[in-house]
């Protein structure tokens, strides 16, 4: 199958200072959910903001068949996009969003929309500037989740939202929006409440992409080893990529040692996104 998103030397400068994409090229693929994860000023969104025709950019860059910066007009009729700051304006009343959306978007779905909507605080004839901001952030996720996108990116969707809202959302993408033609993205700092949705992974930094595997391929190359207070010198010896300490225990990253040599020297699992993302980006500048 086609790659949703396929990039070949992707760079962006802006003026003469450093690459905000430098030189990467890779591949997405139909019906996955992509985690693009990286720090402040990493390149997450601007590689997101290419990929929308949102700015120019050198070197080849595709998205659904289409080049973004000639034909985005026809692109944006099967991508949606929530930015991490959604903006409305402050005299909108609930029920005009839904009717606006519904009169310009044909593959608006209202009923998917008010469905959301009633599971929130929202009421038809609220106004955006009687709002808080979780309660914005609500009304943009029901209004852009009822469109019928062939791919979703999603920059910080539930920036402002609280623990309880944050995990609706994400179940409700994976209930009511996820299926196999489809195909989403998310850049979050909140790597924890993802993980679980996630079929590929992808760190940036500094403009590169620094790790791109699937789920699985992750849970197959790297081991985390809480290791035996005995078996600490031995463990050193197969070069782990991190090492920490956590209760006085000595806890190891192994990048593709057998999990099978690692058992004999203590417990095993597979490492957390956000453990392994803090130890790749540790590794870089080691």
């Amino acid at each position: 199958m086609s790659a949703v998103i396929s990039a070949r030397n992707l760079t962006k400068r802006y003026g003469k200072a450093t690459a905000a994409v430098d030189n990467v090229s890779f591949d997405i693929q139909p019906g996955r959910i992509v985690g693009l994860i990286g720090p402040n000023g990493s390149g997450k969104t601007t590689t997101l903001k290419a990929a929308l025709g949102l700015i120019p950019f050198d070197g080849e860059l595709t998205v659904l068949g289409l080049d973004p910066r000639t034909q985005r007009d026809q692109l944006m009729q099967d991508v949606c996009f929530i930015a991490d700051v959604a903006i409305l304006p402050r005299w909108l009343k609930v029920k005009d969003a839904v009717d606006f959306c519904a009169g310009v978007h044909p593959k608006f779905n209202r009923e998917k929309a008010e469905r959301y909507i009633a599971h929130t605080k929202l009421t038809p004839d609220m106004k955006v500037k009687a709002m808080s901001k979780g309660m914005i952030v609500q009304l943009h996720l029901a209004l852009i989740m009822a469109i019928d996108a062939k791919l979703l990116v999603l920059d910080e969707p539930t920036l402002g939202l609280d623990i309880i809202y944050r995990k609706q959302f994400y179940q409700n993408l994976l209930e009511d929006y996820f299926d196999e033609n489809k195909t989403i993205v998310i850049t979050t700092h909140q790597v924890e409440e993802v993980e679980h949705i996630l079929s590929d992974l992808m760190f940036i930094r500094d403009g590169k992409i620094v790790l791109s595997a699937s789920m699985d391929e992750v849970g197959e190359r790297y081991t985390e080893l809480m290791v035996n207070p005995d078996k600490v010198g031995a463990a050193n010896a197969l070069g782990p990529i991190d090492k920490r300490t956590v209760f006085g225990k000595s806890v190891m990253l192994f990048d593709g040692v057998p999990r099978t040599q690692l058992e004999v020297l203590g417990e095993t699992r597979n490492p957390s996104v956000a453990d392994l993302f803090v130890a790749t980006m540790k590794g870089l500048y080691a």
